[in-house]
């Protein structure tokens, strides 16, 4: 399961306050506990107004890249400025995001054509967010026939269905699961990855929703999710599910988990 620590994204309200107060503390921290916790990538969104983002992009990825070496899941809505940030990362990461909206492929695309860089594709386009499974999957269809002109391998995109709230639509589950087996099966190296915290928006005890959402989507075949590691409750049910689910040859990586106290009680407390 690839890890994508959520933390220093300035949409969540605690980090927007950090940003805002330039708090090179609170970076450095995040950037080390996610990195501790077994992130595989570390996504840095400023969250910004456009006349600001690449300089606080830039900071922030100073004081990221200065902290850990965990490559940069680099995020921005807009595909200008991710064109200036990418030259900011110290080694390839992830670009956040793609879709089939406006210009973002023709900008995107070219750039990474001959990187290792890999790419999040949402499967919306200038319609919005499709309702139907047949629809995200023409936006797909259209993303691949894309990524074979500038030759970029399946296993660097990181395709997002897409999550909608479940308490607006009872199928935010089912449609997500249904594309992800579809595009499973037309190209198996290719990545699944979302924000699964969208799920539960609205509903009471929403950390029960985000779990049950995540074991199901891995159940379809999602390998990526962009989480908070420090949350032990769902790095648990990751390393579980990814054992359940034939992924984890003797479940080394769940016992290594634990081992290393990323999941269950923490060091400290199993020491009493």
């Amino acid at each position: 399961m690839i890890i994508i620590g959520e933390k220093l994204n300035g949409s969540i309200p605690s980090m927007g306050k950090a940003i805002a107060a330039r708090d090179e503390a609170r970076i450095k921290d995040l950037a080390r506990k996610q990195t501790e916790a077994g992130a595989n990538f570390l996504d840095v969104c400023a969250s910004v107004t456009p006349d600001v983002e690449v300089e606080t992009l830039k900071w922030m990825l100073d004081l990221v890249q200065g902290e850990v070496d965990t490559p940069i899941c680099l995020d921005s809505p807009s595909p200008e400025t991710l064109v200036k940030a990418l030259p900011l990362c110290n080694k390839p990461g992830i670009i956040n995001s793609i879709s089939g909206e406006g210009n973002k492929i023709d900008l995107i695309f070219p750039l990474i054509a001959d990187t290792k860089w890999g790419c999040i594709a949402l499967l919306c386009d200038d319609r919005g967010i499709p309702q139907s499974v047949e629809q995200r999957m023409e936006t797909f269809a259209m993303i691949m026939k894309r990524a074979e002109e500038f030759h970029i391998e399946p296993s660097r995109l990181y395709i997002d269905p897409l999550v909608v709230t479940l308490s607006s639509n009872e199928s935010a589950l089912t449609a997500f699961a249904e594309c992800t087996r579809q595009v499973k099966a037309q190209y198996p190296d290719i990545h699944i990855t979302s924000g699964a915290s969208n799920v539960s928006f609205g509903l009471p005890v929403r950390k029960l929703i985000n779990m049950s959402f995540m074991i199901l989507a891995m159940g379809a075949g999602m390998d990526s999710a962009i989480v908070d590691p420090t949350n032990r409750d769902m790095l648990g049910i990751i390393y579980a599910a990814n054992a359940l689910l034939e992924n984890d040859e003797y479940c080394l990586e769940y016992i290594g988990a634990y081992r290393d106290g990323v999941i269950g009680p923490p060091l400290e407390e199993r020491k009493k």
